[in-house]
């Protein structure tokens, strides 16, 4: 006879107190001696949350990597991850057509025009119902819930539907835009509501949160005062949702300890050694992306060349420029534009000896970019606009001697700590170019000076204090 016992169904509650969300994993997969592995991400995010997942029974929930293919949750270096699977479709239209060519222009001072369609804004909402069900499957009873950046926005509202016991936070890692330039995005309000069901929204800066503050006032009516507003639901209940910076930082305790290491200090002067030892090493790291500044930077130095205030006996520029989104337009254009010039430069100012830009179209691992950082004389960021700016921070990180100059865009959320460095406007080109030929000529005291500041505020303000600093605030909104 068949069992007619009722089934409760499933508990509403998931076994995880803590929850962080990100359109991707805190693993990469990896391929060892012929087998599919995982290890976990590098990046200052991981680093951050890593120890906190592992003290809080935590899941990290987020995609994968693989188009299409379906994957059960597994446990990693300490963490418990929640695959989210996403179709070669979805990735197309949710990361980078509605995140990266929609979103990404829009928030980044429409540097380039962002683009708005219908069928993405779609698969973007359907894209975050997908990831707001996990994590609400994942959590258990009043669990804390950290959304992580710009293609999640409409998570913690879903969440909270979803999940009224839960405590949500959200940071946005990007600029947020000024009301002018986030009243074009169609779906303006929709966006501003699935932020809103967070408790704590964090920025990069005071500018951002401003700017958030004041599209919620005029968009969703909301009154707010010093950066807390109040939401009323459809049952006529409020809510108060703060709004404020946090700004993130890097794993700088790490960086400076692979800066005195001995094997990494003797690939710094291998590096100058096989650039021709000059006299002095200018440095630009990024990604490949059009809000970087590149074509800015090789414009200065390439004038500066043409001026003879500089010459290819004695400078080098070494252009790193990481592969990005390379399916999307803009950048396959960026990138034969940077080439172009890079061959142009070279063309006119290289001698048999002597190689005016090293252009390397690659990324490189963590020592190896700080023996770069060591055997720098100058690093070069001029971001036409940017959020933070990590490779500033790294930098000065590694400079545990206190040399070396930092040239940096006051369009960078680094520019507001960092205020030591020698801060450009990076569409002043002559401006620029002022920049670089002081910062090869400063004094080595005045170096010395300004990189010790600027060491004592990346050590002391570490990504860890960041995350430390938001969740403690978190816990106090409820």
């Amino acid at each position: 006879m068949a069992d007619t016992t009722s089934d409760p169904g499933p508990t509403p509650y998931g076994d995880y107190d803590f929850i962080v969300v990100s359109n991707r994993l805190a693993v990469d997969r990896v391929v060892v001696d012929g087998q599919s592995d995982w290890r976990r991400s590098p990046g200052g995010l991981v680093t951050a949350l890593a120890p906190v997942m592992e003290h809080a029974d935590g899941a990290w929930v987020g995609w994968h990597g693989a188009a299409g293919e379906p994957l059960d949750e597994f446990d990693h270096s300490g963490m418990h991850l929640v695959p989210v699977e996403l179709s070669a479709r979805e990735v197309e239209l949710y990361y980078e057509g509605f995140a990266n060519a929609t979103l990404w222009p829009l928030y980044h001072d429409v540097i380039a025009p962002p683009e708005f369609h219908r069928t993405w804004w779609d698969a973007y909402r359907r894209v975050n119902r997908r990831f707001a069900e996990a994590s609400a499957m994942a959590a258990a009873e009043g669990a804390t819930v950290w959304v992580q950046d710009y293609q999640l926005q409409l998570v913690p509202a879903m969440l909270r539907q979803l999940r009224p016991d839960l405590r949500i936070g959200f940071f946005n890692h990007i600029p947020f835009p000024p009301l002018e330039i986030y009243a074009q995005l169609p779906w303006r309000q929709q966006v501003l509501e699935g932020l809103a069901g967070a408790d704590l929204i964090g920025f990069q800066r005071p500018g951002d949160a401003q700017n958030f503050t004041r599209c919620v006032r005029r968009f969703l009516g909301a009154a707010s005062r010093q950066g807390v507003f109040t939401m009323t639901d459809e049952n006529g209940a409020e809510r108060r949702v703060e709004a404020r910076s946090f700004p993130i930082s890097i794993d700088s305790r790490h960086i400076a300890e692979l800066a005195r290491d001995e094997e990494i200090i003797e690939r710094s002067r291998q590096i100058r050694h096989e650039l021709g030892d000059p006299t002095t090493l200018l440095l630009g790291v990024d990604r490949l992306d059009y809000t970087k500044g590149i074509p800015e930077r090789l414009k200065a130095f390439g004038e500066l060349l043409e001026d003879h205030r500089v010459s290819v006996e004695d400078c080098t520029l070494v252009q790193v420029a990481s592969p990005s989104r390379e399916r999307v337009e803009h950048y396959k254009t960026l990138r034969d534009e940077v080439e172009s010039t890079v061959g142009r430069i070279n063309g006119t100012y290289d001698t048999l000896e002597k190689t005016a830009i090293r252009y390397l179209h690659q990324s490189y691992p963590v020592e190896e970019m700080v023996a770069l950082y060591l055997a720098a004389d100058v690093l070069l960021v001029t971001a036409l606009r940017d959020g933070m700016n990590l490779v500033a921070k790294e930098y000065v990180a590694a400079r545990t001697r206190n040399d070396g100059v930092l040239v940096l865009s006051e369009f960078t959320g680094a520019a507001e700590q960092l205020r030591q460095a020698l801060l450009v406007n990076t569409h002043d080109i002559d401006g620029v170019k002022n920049a670089i030929v002081r910062a090869i000529h400063m004094e080595p005291r005045e170096t010395a000076r300004r990189m010790r500041a600027m060491r004592k505020q990346v050590l002391e303000h570490d990504v860890k204090r960041w995350s430390s600093d938001f969740l403690s605030a978190l816990q106090e909104r409820r």
